[in-house]
């Protein structure tokens, strides 16, 4: 690795200039490093990952969710529309109850590879 090398004007040489150039071309587009953005936060929160961990088993109701996590209805309702809103999710309606299913069923498996040094 080539030390950090800086000009009188305290700028980076050219070398570095044209890596980091070439580096940010391959980044992602602002947008999709905002959508990024959400979906992480969409998962950094406790109640939301049981969530997810919970319907690594299927498609569950509402109810079922609620039941299983003990919390009232708003607050479930609230954490599944952010996960919905971030692409996590799927749901259909029947009745007067949604169900809802994972986007991907890799979404689990994936956050286990993220996480697989903290686990």
């Amino acid at each position: 690795m080539k030390p950090c090398e800086i000009n009188a004007e305290g700028k980076p040489d050219c070398y570095q200039v044209e890596r980091l150039e070439k580096i940010i071309s391959e980044m992602p587009s602002e947008e999709d490093i905002q959508k990024n953005a959400d979906t992480i936060k969409a998962l950094a929160d406790p109640t939301r990952l049981k969530i997810i961990y919970l319907l690594e088993h299927g498609e569950l109701c509402v109810c079922e969710i609620m039941n299983a996590l003990d919390k009232p209805q708003p607050t479930i309702s609230h954490h599944l529309n952010l996960l919905k809103n971030a692409g996590l999710l799927k749901w259909r309606k029947e009745g007067v109850w949604i169900h809802y299913r994972l986007s991907n069923s890799k979404v689990v498996d994936n956050i286990h590879e993220l996480l697989k040094n903290e686990l």
